[in-house]
């Protein structure tokens, strides 16, 4: 065997793999049209919950009124579960029956 042969093999670099990173899973946070809950009271869910300005919020709360749902947003799923109890709480709170659900994006 020549000296090159006996060297390899030695000295290689190797290269660590990356980690593949997966994306969280994510949810939609619906809302549910009822016939009760105020609009101005939608927008101001869609504006303090899901950080969304008038103008948007405006658009989903009318989507949500003409066809009965709209998303208010995606998200990782535990944001998502927070998200949904919170809009809840908050509309029980002031004796709105405004519903959030939860479904895969």
């Amino acid at each position: 065997m020549s000296e090159h042969e006996n060297e390899r093999g030695h000295g290689l670099v190797v290269e660590e793999s990356k980690p593949k990173l997966q994306r969280p899973p994510m949810c939609k946070v619906v809302v549910i049209n009822d016939d009760f809950t105020p609009m101005d009271f939608v927008v101001q869910v869609l504006q303090q919950f899901f950080h969304h300005d008038r103008e948007k919020a405006v658009q989903i709360m009318l989507q949500i009124h003409s066809q009965g749902r709209g998303v208010a947003g995606t998200y990782a799923v535990e944001i998502a579960e927070t998200k949904t109890a919170q809009v809840n709480a908050f509309a029980r709170k002031h004796q709105h029956p405004l519903l959030t659900v939860m479904e895969k994006a």
